[in-house]
């Protein structure tokens, strides 16, 4: 090989990022064969080819893979150090897409969003919120806010927030349930899933049977909304209702918590190209400190409306 082909990577890049030839033109604006040409050349320029072709998808062999490996790194570094160019001439603006759950977004990120920009004007965030899985390479996203347990092959994790659930209600709701006893939580209206529910009377030591809720839903911003609206006693992460607990729209009736056993955690990922992105750096530490002070906040949360025994 007499030269690297750098004038082709781009087009691989975007190629084994959609796996698809029409996809990779329409991202980087060029005809289905002008990108197609390109791969040929580069394969014909190696020596030995880079994907497979299976109907209308091309898959990355193994060959492909390592050099992906390494263009990522490559393109991660050269962002980088445009930024530090830019920095050095004032140019400083820059985004950082970030990819996170509906309900997250809605109930606390919302919220604290003005003390983010007050902290880094340099920043701007574009938010997209979605209970999609993103494929942040393919997509163009720096970073993501995911549920689970994982893994996320090919990018780097850290642990957010654990999923901690309790009771929750309206003020009238949970002022009627004033000293009763933990069981009579399962007489009343039952928001959220029912295998929740059980597993967290089970926690609390007091295990509840045949268990029916009289709605679930698919994202836990409506579910806290039902509740704030009297709708019934809601089973939430603790930290999603931080805010409504804080001001009185929601009151705790239990001190009870649930840790979910099946790992329902929050976790930042991202490409380890981005690893040391000073914005996505600088977003990650706010994130956790922010985290930091709701927690401290609902630790000082007066007691709970049912006697807890």
């Amino acid at each position: 090989m007499s030269r690297l082909p750098l004038q082709y990577l781009a087009a691989f890049r975007a190629a084994a990022g959609t796996e698809n030839l029409r996809a990779a033109a329409e991202r980087l604006n060029l005809t289905h064969s002008a990108v197609s040409q390109q791969i040929r050349a580069l394969e014909t320029q190696l020596g030995f080819a880079l994907f497979e072709r299976q109907g209308r998808r091309i898959v990355l062999n193994a060959a492909g893979h390592t050099l992906r490996a390494g263009v990522e790194r490559a393109y991660g570094e050269l962002e980088q150090a445009l930024q530090a160019a830019q920095a050095l001439h004032g140019q400083t603006q820059r985004s950082l897409r970030v990819t996170v759950l509906p309900s997250f977004a809605q109930r606390w990120l919302m919220p604290r969003l003005g003390r983010w920009h007050a902290r880094h004007p340099e920043v701007a965030l574009e938010l997209n919120a979605s209970q999609a899985v993103v494929d942040l390479e393919r997509d163009g996203y720096h970073l993501a806010l995911r549920q689970g347990r994982g893994p996320w092959t090919g990018l780097i994790n850290e642990p957010l927030f654990e999923s901690t659930f309790l009771p929750v209600a309206a003020p009238a709701l949970a002022h009627r349930m004033i000293g009763k006893p933990l069981e009579s939580l399962a007489c009343e209206s039952l928001l959220g899933d029912a295998g929740m529910w059980t597993s967290w009377f089970e926690a609390a030591g007091k295990p509840q049977r045949n268990l029916v809720p009289m709605a679930s839903f698919n994202d836990a911003g409506l579910l806290l909304q039902a509740a704030e609206q009297g709708m019934g006693i809601a089973l939430c992460r603790e930290l999603l209702a931080a805010d409504a607990l804080l001001d009185g729209r929601l009151v705790r009736l239990a001190h009870h918590c649930w840790l979910d056993g099946e790992q329902r955690g929050y976790h930042l990922v991202y490409p380890p190209g981005l690893k040391e992105d000073p914005a996505l750096r600088a977003f990650c530490d706010w994130l956790k400190s922010e985290i930091a002070l709701s927690s401290a906040a609902l630790s000082g949360q007066p007691e709970t409306a049912t006697a807890d025994r």
